[in-house]
């Protein structure tokens, strides 16, 4: 499924000029912390002297609303015009990857739900998927839909925060309302299901924390039938909007080449007519078992980015009304007495019971030596979730594939020769996640 948004010949000669020109090794800023303070020390207004011409450097964040949390940007400028840039990161750090050597295999996932914290379902399931591998244990069925209808519901909401702030970014204010309202709706449904409506340790290793709650395929098919008129409205107010398409077509873009070459995954890679999508060629959960589109673009421009989400959520919702129509009966965790603790009625009954909750707990369950790697599509990327084990309960190391972090590499190629306000649009078109970039 492609993106089939008209463009002029003018706007796509330029593009490809674009292309070619960002290409250069010049558009990233290649200069240390260190010499960033002793320029600024220097001069505040450092002028560099580069074929008669002055240029200067400027920060743009750590504390900027246009730049999604804590990313800084160094620029250097000409005017107004971004010769060079280098994002900056680290003020979120947390050590989640260190931590994890210190939290048992059951509060892992309590450590990775942290990170990306606009969809942190995905994270949980890359964790458990992982230690699952290591365990070779097979979960239920059951839990196995349950964990595809989770994030198939956060990545709608993930792209309905991101449709929120696009629109914020580039001056389409009352989409914020309208994108919070829609994501809101689904944080709702989380609630439900898992008590909390972000960072929710939900999906754990050897199934899900808890089957689905009575009426739950009420409130699934009500989010089903509210969503798509509001999408409507979406394209209404933003997709066929002049002033929105001037803002992002031909703004930020990137071939192919240059998206593989810098590791760029999700709609970053689609945007350019790459079709990669690990749902569909590698499949992990049941994706192989139900019917969707990878949505791609032509140009990779910010304006295929932003359609691509748009189409990813109807997508999204595809799969879900799958899920209602074929959820299976069963477990919705493994019944092995080694990875899951005891139903909690069971607890007031026995002292067995009581026993081995408070081992599984305080101890954890201890996991075979040996390493694993798995990676699941994330509403931004591949994200993967390295582990090694050292047969204790713990892992020995933990590393994370965060494709917020990835993706910030493009961000110096992207923005090259652009105007700091287009600056503004492709910071957003990248939607990073700065807890997942610092983690």
């Amino acid at each position: 499924m492609t993106t089939t948004e008209d463009r002029t010949e003018s706007g796509s000669a330029e593009s490809s000029e674009r292309v070619r020109r960002r290409g250069e090794d010049s558009a990233v800023l290649r200069m240390s912390e260190a010499e960033v303070a002793q320029l600024a020390l220097d001069a505040p207004e450092v002028a560099l002297a580069t074929n008669t011409e002055e240029r200067t450097i400027m920060n743009m964040g750590p504390s900027h609303p246009s730049t999604h949390g804590v990313l800084r940007l160094v620029l250097e400028l000409e005017g107004e015009i971004v010769k060079r840039s280098k994002p900056v990161v680290g003020y979120l750090h947390t050590g989640m990857e260190k931590t994890a050597e210190e939290l048992t295999y059951m509060q892992g996932s309590t450590n990775v739900t942290r990170m990306d914290y606009a969809s942190p379902l995905f994270s949980e399931l890359a964790f458990s998927l992982t230690v699952e591998k290591l365990l070779e244990v097979e979960v239920p069925e059951r839990a196995t839909w349950i964990r595809m209808m989770m994030c198939e519901l956060n990545r709608m909401s993930s792209h309905l925060l991101f449709m929120a702030t696009n629109g914020m970014d580039l001056g389409a204010v009352s989409m914020m309302i309208y994108g919070w309202r829609e994501r809101e709706e689904v944080l709702r449904f989380f609630e439900m299901v898992t008590g909390l409506r972000m960072n929710h340790n939900y999906i754990r290793p050897g199934g899900v924390a808890a089957d689905l709650p009575d009426g739950w395929e009420k409130e699934v098919e009500r989010l089903l039938a509210m969503i798509p008129p509001r999408l409507e409205e979406y394209d209404v107010l933003m997709t066929g909007q002049p002033i929105w398409r001037e803002r992002l077509q031909g703004v930020g873009v990137l071939n192919s080449e240059e998206a593989l070459a810098l590791s760029a995954t999700g709609p970053i890679l689609r945007s350019t007519g790459y079709a990669w999508d690990l749902r569909r060629d590698e499949p992990y959960l049941a994706y192989d078992q139900v019917d969707f589109d990878v949505v791609v673009g032509t140009y990779g421009d910010c304006f295929d980015r932003y359609a691509i989400r748009l189409n990813e959520i109807r997508e999204s919702m595809r799969i879900v009304q799958q899920c209602l129509d074929m959820m299976p009966k069963g477990d919705y965790r493994v019944q092995d007495k080694k990875v899951t603790p005891p139903p909690r009625a069971r607890i007031d009954e026995s002292m067995e019971a009581l026993i081995h909750h408070f081992k599984i707990f305080t101890e954890g369950f201890k996991v075979p030596e040996g390493d694993a790697y798995v990676a699941v599509e994330s509403p931004r990327g591949e994200l993967g979730c390295y582990i090694v084990s050292d047969g204790g309960p713990k892992p020995y190391r933990m590393h994370i594939r965060g494709p917020s972090f990835i993706n910030l590499q493009t961000m110096p190629h992207l923005m090259y020769d652009g105007l700091i306000a287009d600056g503004v649009a492709v910071i957003s078109s990248v939607d990073p996640i700065m807890g997942e970039v610092d983690r």
